[in-house]
């Protein structure tokens, strides 16, 4: 009988799909998807290769689950920090600061993109996930119109025209090249949707 991990079944399946997720999104980070087989995640989760197919029949679906598990708590989290913001120009810079801040590690990962190595079912199950953000962007966006904040346009065009200005972009991990990278990152997207965008106040030398 394969060893428990945790006081009950619940808690051993919630401690062993995070196992799994953390194999997957290291291991993503190293090569490509299509480079990577259930038993080198099983490995990298110290778990039996057997007990694996347990909880995944193989690793597309194992990669669904770890995209949605990614994706919800990403998505309440940036709900939180939206929530603490009421104007809705505030909230774009918001927006846009916490996709750029966001690791997508399928985005990332070396090798072929997903979309080239994963089936087309799983392709329209990525897609649904990536709608939960961009329905927040539109209900932004609504607002900002709603309000006088920029100018209406047709959103159905917009959304996915933001966010393909923002994802998958490789934010500098040093100072100051990465605070640049976003400010400016931040004032185009403000720029291209009409917004007021105040230009940020330079130090002065004196000689």
């Amino acid at each position: 009988m394969p060893k428990i991990l945790g006081g009950s079944l619940a808690e051993h399946r919630h401690r062993t799909r995070t196992a799994l997720f953390t194999a997957l999104s290291e291991l993503m980070r190293e090569r490509g998807f299509d480079a990577i087989t259930l038993a080198d995640i099983a490995a990298r989760a110290g778990i039996g290769r057997t007990a694996v197919y347990n909880h995944f029949p193989d690793k597309e679906s194992l990669l669904l689950a770890f995209i949605e598990n990614e994706t919800s708590a990403y998505v309440a989290a940036l709900e939180a920090s939206l929530d603490e913001v009421d104007d809705p120009v505030e909230q774009l810079r918001v927006y846009v600061r916490e996709q750029l801040e966001l690791e997508h590690t399928y985005h990332f990962a070396p090798g072929p993109d997903l979309r080239e190595v994963i089936s087309q079912d799983a392709g329209r199950h990525l897609r649904r996930h990536v709608g939960q953000v961009e329905t927040l962007l539109r209900q932004i966006l609504t607002r900002a119109v709603a309000g006088g904040d920029i100018p209406d346009q047709p959103l159905d065009a917009v959304v996915p025209l933001v966010h393909a200005c923002l994802s998958g972009r490789r934010v500098p991990p040093e100072e100051p090249a990465r605070s640049a990278f976003i400010d400016a990152t931040e004032q185009f997207v403000l720029r291209a949707l009409g917004a007021r965008v105040v230009e940020p106040v330079r130090a002065v030398e004196v000689a």
